[in-house]
Order: C-alpha cells, then sequence, then structure tokens
C-alpha cells in the first residue's frame, strides 16, 4: 500500500451541487488541484469532494470559492457541536431526496407532454389538419422547460469556458427544437399543404429521412423523447445514488437518541446522547440501544450485535465484557461503564469508514473520468464534421442537419461516468450491511492479484482467549472430581488460565467454596476445598510439594507441552490427582475460513510470534501445510516475511488483529483486519471484519472482485457502446430519436447493473 498523503496536511470532506455528469467532477477537480497544496479528489456519484490541503497555505473557506468559481456549489461539513461529539449524519442524503424527487416531478410532466408529441410525429393516421402546431406547442414545453436542467448547466459552464456532457444533450435539443422552429414558419413544413395531400404529413422511420424540400421534415419528437430519456436516465440514477447511500445514512441512525446516566447518589436521569462523557455509568434495560461503546460494570445479558456486525447470534455479556455502541440488549438489566463516546465509536469510525472508501476513486475510475474529461470537444469536433462531410459530399441540409444531431445525441457519455462510481456506491454500501468495511477504492484494485494470504494466529485463526480442552485424571480419580475440585481453587484466581478453568468447571454445577486461599506469583495456587489442601499450577510446583506426577501423567503433559499448550497439574492429599490442558480457542469458523481462501485460488501462511510446536498445532487443525508455517516472529520480522513474499512475486494479502501485526497490515499488498482487534491494527487496514469472523475476510474479497467486476463490465458496455454507436449516428444510419433511446438505455443499464450488487450474499 502506498501513502499518498501529503505531509502536515488536513483533509476535509466538501459536499458538492451543481454536477451532472463525470465531466463537472474532473473540472472541479482540476480547479482545486491548482491551489497551492492541495491535493484533490471529486466523485460524481457522491457528490463529494475529498480535499487534502496545507491549512498553512490557504484556509478551508478558499477551497469553496474554489469550486465556486468554477460554477458550481460547495459546503463545509458542519463542526461537532462539542468536542468528541458525534459526527452529523451526511447531509447529502436529504438532498439526494430532494433532487429525485424534482427529477420525478420533471419527468412526469415532460412525459405526459411528449406521449403526444411522439405519437402523431410516429404515427401518420395521427396526423389532423394542423398537428404540427399543437406538436410545437408541446414540444416546447418539453425542449425548454424538461430540459432546463441540461440546460442551466451547459450555459453555467459555458460561462467559464467549459463543455461538458449537457452541452452535447442542450445543443442537441435546442438545435431540433430551433430546426423545427425554422421548418415551420419559414419553410415548407408549416405551409399548410404539402403537394398532393390534404395538409402537412410526415413518415416516420428507424433510419433518418431523406429529403430534398428545405423545411420539410420537423424534429419536435426529437426534442422531446430525447430530454424525456435523458431525464428518464438522471432520475434512475438519482434513485441508485440514494438507494446505495442508505447504508451510510443507516449508519449514521443506528445510535440511541438519549440515555439513562447513574449518579453518584445511584439515581437514574435520562439525557441527551451528546451530553455522555467518558467515565459516566448508564443503565441499559432490556430492549434498549446500548448508547455507546463501554465496559460491563454490573449484570449479564445476550447482546444482539447484529446491527453492527451482521452476526445474528446474540453474545453472552457480563461484568468486565466490552459492548459496542448501537448493540440491542435482549436480556437483562446492563450498567456500563463509557469509555469512548461520539466520534471515538465504533459506530463512528464505521460510519467515516464507509464515507472515506465512497468518496475515493479507484485507479480503474480515473482512466475513465480522463476519458470523460476530453470525449465531449471530441464528440463536438466530430458532430461539425459530420454535418460539413455531408454537405460537401452532395447531400442536402437536412440529411447534414439529421446526422449531426444524432451524433451530438447518442455520443453523451453519461454511461461512462456512472461505471465505476456507481458500482463502487453499491459495493461499499452493501460491505457496511454485512460488516464488511473498505477503506478506499483503491482496494478493490488490490484483490483481483492477490494470491497469498498471511494469517496472525492468536485473535484471527484462534479466539485470543484461553479454554479448557482437555482434563485428565490420574489412575482411581473421577475426571467429573479432579475438575470441580481444580475449578473451586482457581475461581479465586485472576489470571486467564485460571479463569479458563474455572469457567469450565461452573458449567457442571455450582462450585465450592475456598479458604485459605493463595496465589503463588509464576507457580499456581493453593487453598482448602472441602476439608482438603489442594495446590494447582506448574507441575514443578506439585514436585516441590512433594506431589509427584506418576508416569501416565507425565507422559501426558510431555506431549501436551511438545503440542505449544499449557498445562495444570492439581494435587492433594499427598498426591498428584490429574492435569487440565489450556490453549488458545481455535476459533470455529477458521478451518472453514482456510477452505474459502484456497477456493478464491489463495495460498494461506501462519505467521505468529508463538512457538513452533503451537503453531503447527494450530496449523494442522485448519489444514496449512508445515511448509507454509513461520514462527517465533518479532512484529519487526513479519514486515520482512511480507516483504520477503513480495520479493518472490506473490501479491500479499495479511490478517491480523493486534499491535504487532500493524506494520505488517500496512506492509502488504492488501491489509485485513480483525473488528475485534486494536484500533492500530484497524487503521493500517485496507479491510475490516465488523464482527471478528475470518469467514467475512473470503466474503470481503468475494465482494471486492465482484464489484471489480461489475465495473469493469460497466466500462466495457459503456465503451462498446460509444464505440458502435458514433460511427452509425454520422453515417445517418440512427434516427435521433433512436440515439436518444440508446443513450438513455445506457446509462440506465449501467446503473442496473450496479445495483445487482446488492444482492451480494455471504458464502
Amino acid at each position: 500500500m502506498t501513502d499518498t498523503t501529503l505531509p502536515d496536511t488536513t483533509q476535509v470532506t466538501l459536499d458538492v451541487t451543481g454536477m451532472t455528469c463525470a465531466s463537472c467532477a474532473m473540472r472541479i477537480e482540476r480547479k482545486l488541484n491548482k491551489l497551492d497544496g492541495v491535493t484533490a479528489s471529486v466523485n460524481y456519484a457522491t457528490e463529494r469532494a475529498t480535499v487534502s490541503f496545507d491549512p498553512n497555505l490557504l484556509q478551508p473557506a478558499a477551497l469553496v470559492d474554489a469550486v465556486e468559481q468554477a460554477g458550481y456549489g460547495a459546503t463545509l461539513p458542519p463542526a461537532p457541536a462539542r468536542p468528541g461529539a458525534a459526527p452529523a449524519p451526511p447531509v447529502g442524503v436529504d438532498a439526494a431526496a430532494v433532487h429525485a424527487a424534482e427529477l420525478a416531478h420533471r419527468l412526469t410532466v415532460a412525459a405526459v407532454l411528449a406521449a403526444p408529441v411522439l405519437a402523431m410525429s410516429m404515427i401518420p393516421a395521427l396526423q389532423f389538419r394542423n398537428w404540427q402546431w399543437l406538436s410545437l406547442a408541446l414540444a416546447g414545453l418539453v425542449a425548454l422547460w424538461g430540459g432546463w436542467p441540461f440546460h442551466r448547466a451547459a450555459f453555467a459552464n459555458a460561462r467559464h469556458g467549459a463543455a461538458t456532457m449537457d452541452t452535447l444533450v442542450s445543443v442537441g435539443v435546442l438545435a431540433a427544437f430551433a430546426w423545427s422552429v425554422w421548418a415551420l414558419f419559414w419553410g415548407a413544413a408549416g405551409q399548410g399543404a404539402m403537394p398532393g395531400m390534404d395538409g402537412y404529413s410526415m413518415p416516420w422511420s428507424w433510419r433518418p429521412t431523406r429529403s430534398t424540400v428545405a423545411g420539410e421534415h420537423l424534429y419536435l419528437e426529437v426534442a422531446s423523447a430525447v430530454v424525456v430519456f435523458l431525464l428518464t436516465g438522471r432520475y434512475l440514477e438519482a434513485r441508485a445514488k440514494r438507494s446505495s447511500g442508505a447504508a451510510l445514512a443507516a449508519l449514521a441512525e443506528l445510535g440511541a437518541k438519549d440515555v439513562a446516566v447513574l449518579g453518584a447518589d445511584g439515581a437514574e436521569r435520562r439525557v441527551p446522547i451528546g451530553q455522555l462523557v467518558v467515565g459516566d455509568r448508564f443503565v441499559v434495560r432490556p430492549g434498549e440501544k446500548i448508547a455507546t461503546d463501554g465496559l460491563v460494570t454490573e449484570g449479564s445479558s445476550a447482546v444482539d450485535t447484529s446491527l453492527v456486525t451482521g452476526e445474528p447470534v446474540p453474545v453472552e455479556v457480563g461484568p468486565g465484557d466490552r459492548v459496542v455502541g448501537a448493540t440491542v440488549n435482549a436480556g437483562g438489566r446492563l450498567v456500563v461503564e463509557a469509555t469512548r463516546v461520539g466520534a471515538d465509536t465504533a459506530l463512528a469510525r464505521i460510519t467515516r469508514l464507509v464515507e472515506q472508501a465512497q468518496s475515493g476513486k479507484a485507479p480503474i475510475q480515473r482512466l475513465a473520468d480522463r476519458v470523460a474529461g476530453v470525449f465531449v470537444p471530441v464528440v463536438l469536433l466530430l458532430a461539425g464534421a459530420t454535418f460539413a462531410a455531408w454537405l460537401l459530399t452532395g447531400h442536402t441540409l437536412v440529411e447534414a442537419f439529421t446526422a449531426c444531431i444524432a451524433v451530438l445525441v447518442v455520443a453523451c457519455p453519461c454511461a461512462l461516468g456512472l461505471a465505476t462510481p456507481t458500482a463502487l456506491l453499491v459495493g461499499t454500501g452493501r460491505g457496511a450491511q454485512l460488516g464488511i468495511l473498505i477503506a478506499g477504492p483503491e482496494v478493490l484494485e488490490s484483490t483481483r492479484a492477490v494470491d497469498t494470504i498471511v494469517l496472525d494466529k492468536t485473535g484471527t485463526i484462534t479466539a485470543g482467549r484461553m479454554a479448557l480442552v482437555d482434563v485428565v485424571p490420574a489412575a482411581g480419580e473421577a475426571r467429573a472430581d479432579v475438575l470441580r475440585t481444580l475449578g473451586a481453587v482457581e475461581a479465586a484466581a485472576e489470571h486467564p488460565i485460571a479463569r479458563a478453568i474455572a469457567s469450565a468447571a461452573a458449567h457442571d454445577g455450582a462450585l465450592p467454596g475456598v479458604g485459605s486461599f493463595a496465589a503463588l506469583a509464576g507457580l499456581g495456587v493453593e487453598g482448602v476445598v472441602e476439608g482438603r489442601a489442594v495446590v494447582a499450577g506448574r507441575p514443578s510446583l506439585l514436585v516441590d510439594r512433594g506431589l509427584h506426577l506418576d508416569d501416565m501423567l507425565d507422559a501426558t503433559r510431555s506431549a501436551h507441552e511438545a503440542a505449544g499448550r499449557t498445562v495444570v497439574a492439581v494435587g492433594w492429599d499427598g498426591a498428584a490427582r490429574g492435569l487440565a490442558v489450556v490453549a488458545d480457542e481455535l476459533r470455529p469458523t477458521s478451518a472453514e475460513a482456510l477452505d474459502r481462501f484456497r477456493a478464491l485460488g489463495l495460498r494461506p501462511v501462519l505467521l505468529t510470534g508463538d512457538n513452533e510446536a503451537a503453531a503447527r498445532q494450530v496449523a494442522a487443525a485448519v489444514g496449512i501445510a508445515e511448509a507454509d508455517v513461520i514462527a517465533g516472529v518479532l512484529p519487526e520480522g513479519k514486515v520482512d516475511v511480507v516483504r520477503r513474499l513480495q520479493g518472490e512475486g506473490r501479491v500479499v494479502a495479511m490478517v491480523g488483529d493486534g499491535v504487532n501485526d500493524a506494520a505488517a497490515l500496512a506492509q502488504a499488498d492488501l491489509g485485513i483486519a480483525m473488528g475485534t482487534g486494536t484500533d492500530v491494527a484497524i487503521e493500517a487496514a485496507d479491510l475490516t471484519l465488523v464482527a471478528g469472523d475470518l469467514r467475512t475476510a473470503a466474503d470481503a474479497i468475494r465482494l471486492s472482485r465482484r464489484t471489480l467486476a461489475t465495473i469493469k463490465g460497466n466500462l466495457f458496455w459503456a465503451f462498446a457502446y460509444n464505440v458502435a454507436a458514433i460511427p452509425l449516428a454520422a453515417l445517418g444510419l440512427l434516427n435521433p430519436v433512436i440515439a436518444g433511446l440508446a443513450m438513455a438505455a445506457s446509462s440506465v443499464f449501467v446503473v442496473t447493473n450496479s445495483l445487482r450488487l446488492r444482492s451480494f450474499r455471504t458464502a
């Protein structure tokens, strides 16, 4: 991964208004990048500009001025109400809804007015005496009022010496309408009667009409149909933006609005969420949302985390467990101490990551934007050359004009501008719903080529917590009695190994009390349980107390320790009574996740700082080959391993969760962080798995590849459409009405194809 952020810079996101095509975005981007110390990326689909700038050289207001000088509007994001306050919901969501409603109204009126014009122009039987004058009145409203958004944008750009896709549409529609006005008032179409006919009649043809009579043919149906088709495309595009941005809006709305805070006297008072501060204790009743990230101090319950992680199974929590804001308390009453509030919460970080991903640009999109930026001037030249070529080859003015209009209408590359951002918007939004956070659009390019996936062990393949895996009683002892006695004495200790044993023992029933308890640092514990003096801990501790392991127990201890597990011995009444084997718990989904990686063509490599025996044990459990196990590696060594693999020509993805993984995550071509891991690891990664399920990493790669494939499909059809359609129009083989329909259909196809990503499902 390459860090492209300028040193000592501030980043801000501007909401931009007035953009109507990818050419507009390119124009604003060029204007901003001309400012000293500024690096800007403007996304047409999200209508936002992500700008990095040097605050020593200019202020944010200068960025707004630059956008306005380019002929568009811009607003800075609202400042938080107070430090640490929650970020405001994306302002573009409501604006998108209003814009979509305005387009729907304009489209409805234009379609109603254009329908009779199209019917009369295409069906000679409907052409009554003087029908052309009624068509002029209706088409005038459609071309001028219905097409006003295109004309307004074209005029605004012309004032700044620029030409965009709206320029093509506006020139084409106005030229068709102006020609028809001339034909009616000064040409043959308005003379009331044609030779040998009772009134004016105009036949319909799929190909342009050949005519030698000046002003005989009208283009009112072209002016009307093109406007309606383009408004339809713009409306569907606006709906797609609103729909695909819904995930971001939903994330912003997930959090609680108020919270019941416990005072020093234990009394509850309900306050707005914005007044909550770190250290406050608050109550969460069954069915309520947890107000913010925190630590459970009282009570136990099941918490529904599906809103944030996408996981449907509730998670059991109790004192000492961490909870995430916006999740729902599904069971008992909880008292939680706030550890993060406002912009520092997991929900706020998720929202920022999604917003940043949707506002960025993939490298493939930058290519499309560059093409779109030069496309409009080229098309204007082609249209002029087509007009001149038809005249110079002896064709009539009518035929030359028809071919010129068809080129202008069919060439509008709206589909090209929509191909990448629409798919990116939908794909990242769907990922957020599934608990997959894509940090930036360039990630899509990385997933395509990845062939090796490097996996950290602790907290990634394993759960990162100790669990009891076996109890081995001595000859003549009952397993249940050994576990019950050991669990009782360990229950008084705080060590993670002790908690794992005590927790497992408590599942079989209540544990007896322990007296005269003592913890022996680094060795074990001792106490009196039901009148028996019990010693538990390292086997060497029992030997020191004269409690020797028999040959069977000693052989079992050696075998488990060779496999990298921790062995706790327990004894009383002068003899060792058994062993408890504890190990880092393997995630139940890890083996399935590894199968999914291999199905995607990825070679898994286990990379850990743990010892060789423990690493090989875990690798064998999930099906990683011994040759692909690298153990005993320090954090800086992990970076070296990733570099070595890259030096061998491999494209490396790295999955990790800890601070010690952060450097390797940054070095990898694709960094994937477990959402249950540290903030440092998450910040260094390209993809974050909110639920911490390794299977989701495979889903993340699948979603990224599917999104990239959709983008490529969109670009192919957008390019293919223009390559095929422009020559047909220039050769006079395409009626302008059909050209307008084809152009609008290409935009609708791109949007519809992108929306298919909403149906993506986890494997």
